[in-house]
C-alpha cells in the first residue's frame, strides 16, 4: 500500500469525519481519479511531436496515454476533425496514489520560485485542476532527452460535494496550497 493511501486511511479520513460531522464513512470525500492531459499543438504540422509527448507522459505516470483527437475542424488553426492533437492518462487506485505522492513531494517543490499552488483552481463541484508549464519538474524526465518543453493539466476528481470539503481533503493529503 502506498504512503499516501495509508495517510488517507489513518489520518485524513478521521480528521475530515470529525471536522464536517459526517455520520457515515461513505460521506467522507476521497480522491476518485487523476487525469493528466497534455495538449500538443505542434502535432497538426508535425506528427512526431505527439509521440515524444506520449513518451514523456508514459514516463511520468507509468501508464500508456490515450490519443485525443480534434472534435471539430477549425480553419484558422489548420485543424481538421479527427487529427490527433493531444494525449491523456486517467489514473485510479494505487497508481493514482503513487503519482500524487510524487507530485506533492518531488515535482511541485522543484518549480522555480515555488510558493504553493493556487487555491483558486476548484470548479465548484469539489474537483481541482492544476496547470504545469514544463514536464521537467518530474524526476523521470531526463533533461538531455527532451525535444521541447511542454506543459500539462492535472485534474484531481474527488467525491467531495463542495470546494471547501475538497480543499480540506487535498490540504490534509499534502497538497502545498499557497496562503492568500
Amino acid at each position: 500500500m502506498s504512503r499516501l493511501r495509508e495517510k488517507y486511511e489513518k489520518e485524513v479520513a478521521p480528521l475530515l469525519k470529525q471536522k464536517f460531522n459526517y455520520k457515515s464513512v461513505m460521506e467522507i470525500p476521497k480522491i476518485e481519479k487523476v487525469v493528466v492531459n497534455m495538449g500538443v499543438s505542434d502535432a497538426v504540422s508535425e506528427p512526431k511531436a505527439l509521440d515524444a509527448a506520449m513518451e514523456d507522459l508514459k514516463a511520468i505516470t507509468g501508464q500508456k496515454p490515450a490519443v485525443m483527437r480534434a472534435k471539430k475542424s477549425i480553419a484558422a488553426f489548420k485543424l481538421r476533425k479527427g487529427i490527433p492533437i493531444g494525449c491523456k492518462v486517467t489514473l485510479r487506485g494505487e497508481r493514482m496514489y503513487y503519482f500524487l505522492d510524487k507530485l506533492f513531494n518531488a515535482a511541485l517543490p522543484r518549480i522555480r520560485d515555488f510558493r504553493g499552488v493556487s487555491p483558486k483552481g476548484f470548479d465548484g463541484r469539489g474537483n481541482y485542476t492544476l496547470g504545469i508549464k514544463e514536464q521537467l519538474i518530474f524526476p523521470e524526465i531526463v533533461y538531455d532527452k527532451i525535444d521541447k518543453i511542454r506543459g500539462m493539466d492535472i485534474t484531481l476528481v474527488t467525491t467531495a460535494k463542495t470546494d471547501e470539503e475538497s480543499y480540506e481533503l487535498l490540504k490534509a493529503m499534502g497538497m502545498p496550497f499557497r496562503a492568500e
